[in-house]
């Protein structure tokens, strides 16, 4: 057991998972679908998701910034939107999903000297935002009548309690300041997520940039030639979100298309075309998040600037 549980915990073992399922789609549904998510993807899909994966980079920033001041920490939001396009940029180019947040903490946490909170930060962030979409996912659900509500009834209902007995539970915590060593770690969550000076910006942001991605999801549904009312996509697309989630991919690859071929097979829209919107609308977020290698070429010319100008002078 301890050999099987070292094996799952290795860091190519959720691209290894990710990879088979990209697999089992392929010998399951063809190639097709691939080829016709690829194919379908013409110039008014790539222009709307540059431009939605503004506002959304923004939110994600503005998220980030609250809650890295919410732990003490600061950081500010044009530093914030470069690092959030950097990291969006390394997190749909390399293995895993979340090569890119471990690179925006690392380098927050070296430009503010305390490399611990910047990690936290980061962390408190992204949960935040999956929080907020899996309530608003269990939400729908719940009220939105679908083909898949009947599966998912229970689930909706069992993550809507827990997050209502997590948030009681953090606001039940004394108040208390964080910068001392003997605070408790749930106390910093209350005041870095729960503050009433960050909790709303932190909410409004995180249903700002779920917004964003819904509505890139919905044009590389209608860039393969999706006809079905928005309505009707709409809790397949938050199923799809909240698959994404998972760990096991390849650049973001992997289960969000095991999820949509699944909902849509089971909404009867076909689990073809449900693979070709998941493949359109991970080539839409790798070209909205280009403008990220920009940043990341930046930060490296600028780098190599002052080493090369040190290196002259030392030959001067």
């Amino acid at each position: 057991m301890s050999a099987t549980m070292r094996l799952l915990g290795h860091p190519l073992a959720g691209a290894v998972l990710g990879v088979a399922v990209l697999a089992g789609l392929v010998w399951r549904l063809g190639t097709g679908p691939v080829v016709h998510g690829i194919a379908s993807i013409g110039a008014w899909p790539l222009a709307a998701a540059v431009l939605i994966g503004v506002p959304v980079t923004v939110c994600c920033a503005l998220r980030w910034s609250l809650v890295s001041r919410g732990l003490g920490i600061a950081l500010s939001v044009p530093a914030a939107v470069a690092g959030c396009y950097r990291a969006q940029f390394l997190n749909t180019a390399l293995p895993g999903g979340v090569l890119g947040d471990v690179s925006r903490a690392v380098r927050h946490g070296r430009a503010a000297g305390s490399p611990g909170r910047a990690a936290g930060a980061v962390a408190l962030e992204r949960l935040a935002g999956q929080v907020v979409q899996l309530v608003l996912a269990a939400a729908v659900l719940l009220l939105v009548p679908s083909p898949v509500r009947a599966g998912f009834r229970s689930v909706a209902v069992v993550l809507l309690v827990v997050a209502l007995a997590v948030g009681l539970l953090a606001l039940a915590v004394p108040r208390a300041r964080f910068l001392t060593r003997e605070r408790p770690r749930l106390d910093a969550v209350r005041l870095a997520l729960l503050d009433r000076s960050r909790w709303p910006g932190i909410l409004l942001t995180s249903v700002g940039a779920l917004v964003g991605c819904l509505l890139t999801f919905l044009v590389a549904a209608r860039a393969v030639g999706v006809t079905a009312p928005t309505v009707r996509l709409l809790p397949l697309a938050l199923i799809v979100l909240v698959a994404m989630a998972v760990p096991a991919n390849v650049a973001g690859w992997g289960p969000r298309e095991g999820a949509a071929a699944w909902a849509f097979g089971t909404a009867g829209l076909g689990a073809d075309l449900g693979l070709a919107t998941a493949v359109a609308y991970g080539v839409l977020v790798f070209v909205a998040a280009l403008p990220g290698a920009a940043v990341l070429a930046g930060t490296r010319r600028r780098r190599a600037t002052p080493a090369l100008a040190t290196e002259g002078a030392r030959h001067g």
